[in-house]
């Protein structure tokens, strides 16, 4: 049945739509849709380019071998794909770091502004489009099955205040940056500490109950056996609500380490505790979509806890005949390399909901920068390495491209959901479709 008829038949039975994840599936009332796995996705940024010779596996197909930076992900090579060859070709007002940043979810040009950027450029405002992140978003959030609380959540590590287009990959629409919440004790009262949440989930409890009551004399037999396992998972509901005790059948919110400034050196420890938030925001199904932002770009973290004192923006512009920046580069992103691995050994350890798999089962990360090469700026070749499962692609698998726009990705991600949009970003950047990655 289509959505209208599904609308039609609410409103001739005097339903509320509320009421429709509830009786989708119930055969009787021909409403049935395929099911469809549960999908997450989490996009992770790190900036300043990449050590391209220490990065990419020189050997295409499925016998690659693993370079030293990306070897903190050994454990889990049967479940990445690394994409060598993708290119930002949005052009326009802007400098490489600017447009880097902010096209980079977005395939779109920046809009006209008086920010101004690095050497000649053209000042720039904000990116002209929504971000792909949001766009799967918004779809997961149109259709009831796929809705959840938060919809999506933007994190950041060490990304402070600073608000202009290097530091925002993430965008509602046109001229309108999502700022990552870097605090993660700010983040854990935005998932946890709002009773408000609760009480609207108990006047939503109320109505909803009287329309089970309603769809009970509509269905067969059969059907009102599983319309009482809907209204037995409404009432459990209640019961945590007002049974702190019931509380605990959820996956509880990780214990954070107190007083942990938003501060440089503790980057490290910052970074574990988004992660911990993001996983336990899935296992809750909070939301479904997220994004894990580490500095930005221009980033001039100091990664004093790997021995290196230098800023990192610094080190990327330093040329590649210098030998001692190149390590300290190799080993900065062997270190982000390392974060993707614990975000996915988490999701790995932490059973799905339903008990079907694990959450890596069912998350593709993406893990991505706003350059390919620091010292040139380039926007040819960017990073984007995936892991995990759950969006059909043929993982296990080093690819290689000719400067295809990174918008054909974007299609892909989209596609993968369901969410057939035939073009993203920049138009004339898709007129081949998605990027084939099953």
């Amino acid at each position: 049945m289509t959505p209208i008829l599904r609308r039609t038949f609410l409103r001739q039975a005097g339903l509320s739509a509320a009421v429709l994840p509830f009786v989708a599936g119930l055969p009787s009332l021909g409403l049935a849709a395929p099911a469809r796995p549960r999908q997450l996705l989490v996009v992770v940024f790190s900036p300043n380019g990449t050590i391209p010779t220490a990065f990419w596996p020189d050997q295409a197909g499925r016998d690659f071998v693993l370079k030293e930076i990306l070897q903190p992900l050994a454990p889990f090579r049967d479940r990445l794909l690394t994409l060598q060859g993708i290119s930002n070709r949005v052009r326009g007002d802007g400098d490489g770091h600017m447009r880097g940043m902010s096209c980079l979810l977005t395939g779109i040009e920046l809009l006209p502004g008086n920010i101004q950027g690095g050497g000649k450029s053209i000042p720039a405002g904000w990116a002209g489009g929504i971000s792909i992140d949001q766009e799967i978003r918004n779809f997961f959030q149109s259709q009831p099955a796929t809705r959840t609380r938060f919809g999506s959540l933007e994190f950041g590590v060490g990304v402070q205040d600073r608000a202009d287009p290097w530091t925002r990959m993430s965008y509602a629409g046109p001229g309108k940056p999502v700022a990552p919440i870097s605090d993660p004790y700010q983040m854990y009262e935005r998932l946890y500490g709002q009773v408000r949440d609760r009480e609207h989930l108990r006047s939503v409890l109320d109505p909803l109950k009287e329309e089970l009551a309603k769809v009970r004399r509509l269905v067969s037999a059969e059907d009102r056996r599983v319309l009482e396992e809907h209204e037995t998972m409404v009432r459990t509901l209640e019961r945590e609500l007002n049974d702190p005790a019931a509380q605990a059948l959820r996956a509880q919110p990780p214990s954070l380490e107190g007083g942990v400034a938003d501060q440089n050196d503790n980057v490290p420890r910052l970074s574990r505790m988004q992660v911990d938030l993001m996983v336990n925001c899935f296992a809750n199904d909070m939301a479904r979509v997220a994004t894990l932002q580490y500095t930005k770009s221009v980033g001039g973290a100091r990664m004093n806890w790997l021995s290196i004192s230098d800023g990192h923006h610094g080190l990327s512009h330093e040329p590649d005949s210098d030998t001692a920046a190149q390590e300290k580069l190799i080993k900065i992103n062997t270190w982000f390399a390392g974060e993707v691995r614990y975000l996915a050994e988490r999701l790995a350890a932490t059973p799905e909901p339903d008990g079907e798999g694990s959450l890596l089962d069912h998350t593709l990360i993406v893990w991505t920068n706003e350059l390919g090469k620091g010292n040139t700026h380039t926007l040819d070749n960017i990073p984007f390495v995936l892991l995990g499962g759950g969006f059909g692609f043929q993982m296990g698998r080093a690819l290689k491209f000719d400067k295809v726009p990174h918008n054909r990705l974007h299609l892909a991600l989209a596609h993968a959901v369901g969410h057939r949009i035939p073009v993203f970003g920049k138009p004339d950047f898709c007129s081949a479709g998605p990027l084939d990655l099953a």
